[in-house]
């Protein structure tokens, strides 16, 4: 999945220099800065020393609008385009990159659901996180097998089955800069941008989320003014524990984005005594186990992700028509 790597190096201080005097001095860099500083980073082609300080200048100033389409714009040349299968829907891309500490991690169950339907379903994301319970190890815990290359996500698609590929094979470079936060011991920019890339060549639906409210703005501006149109549509929605499955205790408020255009999909429900069976504990085994209970009919759907992956299907439906 990897493209040619550039080697030469980056001289990234008149960048530095700009995002790096805290959190009210910092200047915005423009969209093609961005872009150009964000591949380099990919590359590799910028220090240790110069990497450490962007991470850390950038995560005390916040990203801007510009900022994260630069850097999304050189996100996604990082790595080659997947092809969508054929067929009456258009492919919904979940990102997973949080998993659960407390609730259990239902992103496997949507998938499946969406699966299920008819619908081409990408999850992609982290393997393993410490002291969380993440979407592979569910599946895995299911029987299913990650992909680790385009050949495996074709076979996977044309048996119908919900994909997922681990980060680390879809775009290996942008995972070097997710695994800084184990070096540095804070996220970075590239935590948030995993969760908004679009990795196939056509027209997609992707689910994301944000778990801190000043990323409702930013992606909301964002996502109305400077995501390519042509590349397809997003769900925005307060992740569960930071995942982009639907709270099964209480709907959040879900935003649809078409074409620059928001619509609210989903009002924000208020909490009600009256809650679904859910696991009894979140680990992959008891979640994988549950999911497969719900799929068998044994338990019901929790009526907030029947919600949810109605608006996939029909949206997704929409996108592949009007392509």
């Amino acid at each position: 999945m990897e493209k040619s790597l550039t080697t030469e190096s980056f001289p990234a201080a008149r960048f530095i220099k700009e995002i790096g005097r805290g959190k009210k001095g910092a200047r915005s860099l423009s969209r093609e800065d961005a872009s150009q500083l964000y591949a380099a980073m990919l590359d590799g082609r910028v220090s240790d020393l110069e990497l450490g300080g962007i991470m850390l200048a950038m995560r005390i100033k916040g990203e801007s609008v510009p900022e994260i389409a630069g850097f999304l714009d050189a996100a996604e040349a990082s790595f080659e385009a997947l092809d969508a299968p054929s067929g009456p829907y258009a492919p919904i891309v979940i990102p997973s990159y949080n998993g659960s500490r407390q609730m259990a991690n239902l992103t496997p169950l949507l998938a499946l659901l969406l699966a299920r339907e008819g619908v081409p379903v990408l999850m992609h994301g982290v393997i393993s996180d410490p002291g969380r319970v993440t979407t592979a190890q569910i599946l895995q815990a299911m029987g299913f097998t990650l992909a680790t290359g385009r050949t495996q996500v074709a076979e996977q698609f044309a048996a119908k089955a919900a994909v997922f590929m681990p980060i680390e094979a879809l775009a290996p470079r942008m995972a070097r800069l997710l695994a800084m936060r184990r070096r540095l011991g804070v996220r970075n920019s590239t935590h948030t941008l995993v969760k908004l890339i679009q990795p196939f060549a056509q027209a997609a639906l992707r689910l994301t989320s944000y778990t801190h409210p000043e990323y409702l703005a930013t992606l909301t501006e964002y996502f109305s003014s400077a995501a390519p149109g042509e590349r397809g549509d997003v769900f925005l929605m307060r992740g569960t524990e930071g995942e982009t499955v639907a709270n099964a205790k209480r709907a959040q408020q879900i935003e649809w984005f078409h074409a620059h255009e928001c619509t609210t999909l989903v009002q924000r429900q208020e909490p009600t005594d009256d809650l679904p069976a859910l696991p009894t504990a979140p680990d992959a085994e008891n979640t994988a186990a549950w999911i497969q209970s719900v799929l068998n009919d044994v338990l019901p759907v929790p009526s907030a992700i029947v919600e949810q992956v109605g608006h996939c299907v029909r949206v997704a439906k929409q996108i592949r028509d009007k392509g």
